[in-house]
């Protein structure tokens, strides 16, 4: 069965960088987009950035292009999100998920605050 598991959050003083990981599993890793996505509270679900399968392609939204990078090892079966320059407003639980996939992980907490 599908599994997804995040790790790498913490508290993090504005400015600073974090390295979010995502572990998959029970599907074949490489033939998949991934995408990683973050829930603030009282609010909505949002999609933060995305890579194709093979790594030649991501998207961001517009809040984190420059600071976030998402990229992926298939030998590993693994996507990351580093996030740098972080701001109090990108404090959220941090989810992977494949947009092909209904299965979500159980999300990473990464809070930014002095």
């Amino acid at each position: 069965q599908v599994q997804l598991v995040e790790s790498g959050g913490g508290l993090v003083q504005p400015g600073g960088s974090l390295r979010l990981s995502c572990a998959a599993s029970g599907f074949i890793f490489s033939n998949y987009p991934m995408s990683w996505y973050r829930q603030a509270p009282g609010k909505e679900r949002e999609l933060v950035a995305t890579i194709t399968s093979t790594g030649s392609s991501t998207n961001y939204i517009g809040s984190v292009k420059g600071r976030f990078t998402i990229s992926r090892d298939n030998a590993k079966s693994t996507v990351y999100l580093q996030m740098n320059s972080l701001k109090p407003e990108d404090t959220a639980v941090y989810f992977c998920k494949s947009p092909a996939l209904p299965k979500w992980g159980q999300g990473t907490q990464v809070t930014v605050s002095l």
